[in-house]
């Protein structure tokens, strides 16, 4: 990764065979338009405005396609039927007018931010900018990405398994329904490795059909399951898909449209994930029936509202992070030739982790948040997830206690050179960390002394775990601001989210910071 981002010879003179030499070159392919072609934006005006300080000298040009249905990496300048407003490069004045707005926002990550008397108007913009700005809204959402569910009366009843492909972890779930909002459940997870993250796709749906077969011949031993029964399974799955066929009301198939929370198996986007899952069942001898293909989040929101009929959004906080909604088909004008009746709810992916991706207009993005963004394998996509989920809380963190060694402040005389890895710091770090009680905060200590055989003193054990707090705490808080701007009647209506997911469910205080946010933006009814 450190070759591929140097570029140090961008700057060497090259050569030429009439005896001049052009001073620097540099490729100028960006790919910086918004997925599915669009024309300049802001990003655009950044980087030729940096290409312009600098001098130049060979500018290797990339291309203007014509036509957005012949493009090639998907993020390519287009040149659009009709140029109007909405779709103009941005003015630069806009972006100034939320500076303030996006600093104070940032802010949240600090105690006293948080009682800010301005925080009602901040969450009020960012809930008008998330109306507007999200791609994936009711009124904007390509067909390909609207799952067309009804949600579940509380009443259903049955047998059914679901397998549940995390950043982290691959979960199998046995669920009985039993009517009355009420179920049983057993559940195993089985642990996702990153070689596994990045080897041949079917190699990693090998595993999954492995993982199952092993917890189905658990189940029959215990005699949860008979001998011989088929049961049918969905597979809730975090990456972003789309049907094979968008005028079809199918729900088992779907095409990996990319890989996100670290994944990069080949052989994998651009095909139907279910066929590839139903090969390896089938090479495995594994006696289910895949009869549908869900978003994690929808999936989350379904659930609940099965326990809880007022749940009206569901969110997904681990090692990933998205959210989805219930809308009435009446609010989706697209919908309005289905016959579908107007008050009937269905349940809308919302895909958050994309938001801000391309233009970063909204976002209160640190310097540690772009660096993780330039570094990853999906630049530019998914920015918002990099802020906020569990994945890059703990290189966050790393990066921060890095910039602090590399000026000379901590850990002077010791060996810092383990902490030079890319995401050795795990999120469970900080969490241990925010949840040391004891006097001379010895777990803390620990963090630092076990795997990275570095010795701490008791003020610089107090400032990490001052810094975990700050970071888990901001990450909750631009949480809340997603939750709020998706939607305000849930709340008018005394409605339910039902959130879930590792960072949720498991980080100190994570759940309450958020809590706390929802009432900071909308007084005594966030609660």
């Amino acid at each position: 990764m450190q070759e591929y981002l140097d570029t140090s010879i961008l700057q060497e003179a090259v050569p030429l065979p009439c005896a001049l030499a052009v001073p620097k070159s540099a490729a100028m392919d960006e790919s910086l338009s918004n997925f599915g072609g669009g024309p300049p934006n802001s990003q655009h005006f950044k980087l030729y405005s940096r290409w312009a300080d600098g001098g130049w000298g060979m500018l290797i040009t990339g291309n203007v396609q014509v036509d957005p249905n012949h493009l090639t990496l998907g993020r390519d300048v287009t040149i659009p039927a009709v140029l109007s407003p909405e779709r103009s490069p941005p003015r630069h004045d806009q972006h100034h007018l939320h500076q303030h707005h996006l600093s104070t926002c940032y802010q949240f990550g600090v105690d006293a931010a948080a009682k800010d008397a301005g925080s009602a108007t901040i969450s009020d913009d960012l809930i008008q900018r998330y109306e507007k700005q999200f791609t994936l809204t009711p009124e904007k959402m390509p067909n390909e990405f609207r799952i067309r569910l009804w949600l579940a009366n509380g009443e259903e009843k049955g047998d059914y398994l679901a397998l549940e492909l995390g950043g982290t972890n691959l979960r199998v779930c046995l669920v009985t329904l039993t009517g009355g909002g009420k179920f049983e459940i057993k559940q195993k997870k089985y642990r996702l490795t990153e070689e596994q993250k990045q080897m041949e796709g079917s190699l990693l749906f090998d595993f999954c059909a492995d993982s199952l077969s092993a917890f189905l011949q658990s189940a029959r031993a215990e005699g949860i399951i008979k001998e011989g029964a088929e049961l049918p399974i969905g597979s809730p799955y975090v990456p972003s898909l789309r049907p094979p066929h968008p005028q079809t009301n199918r729900i088992d198939h779907g095409i990996l449209i990319r890989w996100i929370k670290g994944f990069g198996n080949p052989n994998v986007e651009v095909f139907d994930v279910t066929q590839l899952f139903a090969d390896s069942l089938k090479r495995h001898n594994v006696p289910v029936t895949l009869t549908a293909l869900v978003n994690d989040t929808t999936g989350a929101l379904i659930a609940s509202h099965y326990t809880d009929p007022r749940t009206r959004i569901g969110v997904i906080l681990g090692t990933g992070c998205n959210a989805a909604y219930a809308e009435k088909v009446g609010n989706i004008p697209k919908m309005k030739h289905l016959g579908i009746p107007d008050e009937t709810l269905i349940s809308i992916n919302c895909e958050w982790g994309a938001f801000d991706s391309v233009e970063h207009k909204h976002l209160p993005r640190t310097k540690d948040d772009e660096i993780i963004d330039l570094k990853s394998n999906k630049l530019h996509e998914q920015v918002f997830e990099k802020c906020i989920s569990g994945r890059y809380l703990g290189e966050i963190f790393r990066l921060v206690i890095k910039e602090l060694i590399d000026e000379g402040t901590l850990f002077q005389t010791q060996d810092t050179s383990k902490l030079n890895d890319e995401y050795c710091f795990d999120t469970a770090l900080l969490s241990t960390m925010e949840s040391d009680t004891t006097p001379d905060l010895s777990l803390t200590s620990t963090m630092f002394s076990q795997p990275y055989a570095l010795q701490t003193t008791l003020p610089e054990s107090t400032f990490f775990k001052s810094l975990g707090k700050l970071v888990g705490t901001c990450a909750a808080r631009l949480a809340s601001c997603g939750m709020a701007a998706k939607k305000l009647d849930c709340l008018e209506e005394g409605r339910s989210i039902g959130d879930g997911g590792s960072l949720y469910d498991m980080y100190p205080g994570f759940k309450e910071r958020i809590h706390e946010g929802l009432t900071n933006i909308f007084g005594e009814k966030g609660k």
